[in-house]
């Protein structure tokens, strides 16, 4: 008789699953034309992909498993749907070039990954060493949601900045610029960070009084941040 051993690992794995599940979905959306839909399931692939992390760690079940399957969903939810999804509403003008420029964005996302793998050490960390892949699939998804017309595709206002935002989206994935993480929620980590948390807090906010529309802003911001960081600590480490 076959029997069949379920560990608590199984857990955090499904939910691992429903994000792979997701970035398919999202991928099939796109073929389908239904490009917000697929941007939804972009950002909801994140949820699942943030969850993953936190039932590992109140089930205490990490493993070397879930973090090489969990990047693997990570390739197709925020590396091969978000390139679809760019190239099908505006790099398809480009012909040759915006099948290059869009499979560049893909391709630093694995790169990304599969460095984030090499490096790790534990499955705690306090902060990200490039741009998180997420992170920079959200903010195409985001930038779909706010500004992408079904009828009228893009302003011409926004559509000067895709090409640029998705090389720079590239870049900082494979760069050595720090991004934190997010600090786990409770009173000593309010008092250890409370700017981080306030940055947050007011987010949320502005995400709610303009009904999402503040959510593009929010990401570039905070991947503008991180860039503006990493000059000051240069110009300042190289005066000492």
């Amino acid at each position: 008789m076959i029997q069949i051993r379920v560990t608590r690992s199984i857990i955090p794995n499904l939910f691992t699953a429903m994000n792979m599940f997701c970035g398919f979905l999202s991928i099939l959306s796109t073929n389908n034309g239904d490009y917000l839909y697929a941007a939804w399931l972009i950002i909801i692939a994140a949820l699942f992909d943030a969850m993953d992390g936190i039932v590992a760690r109140l089930t205490k079940s990490s493993s070397k498993l879930g973090v090489q399957l969990d990047s693997l969903s990570d390739v197709v939810s925020f590396g091969v749907a978000p390139a679809f999804l760019i190239y099908s509403t505006y790099l398809n003008n480009f012909g040759t070039a915006g099948i290059i420029i869009s499979a560049l964005f893909m391709i630093a996302g694995g790169f990304r990954l599969a460095r984030f793998n090499v490096q790790l050490v534990g499955f705690d960390k306090s902060f990200f060493s490039g741009l998180p892949i997420p992170l920079a699939a959200i903010t195409i998804s985001s930038l779909i949601l706010t500004f992408y017309n079904k009828v009228t595709g893009y302003p011409k206002n926004i559509e000067k900045i895709i090409i640029p935002l998705l090389l720079i989206l590239s870049f900082m994935m494979v760069s050595r610029i720090k991004y934190s993480t997010i600090p786990k929620i409770s009173l000593s980590a309010i008092k250890e960070h409370p700017f981080q948390f306030f940055f947050y807090l007011i987010a949320g906010v502005l995400i709610i009084i303009t009904s999402g529309k503040a959510f593009f802003y929010i990401f570039v911001f905070f991947i503008l941040f991180g860039i503006f960081q990493y000059i000051f600590n240069f110009i300042f480490h190289n005066k000492d």
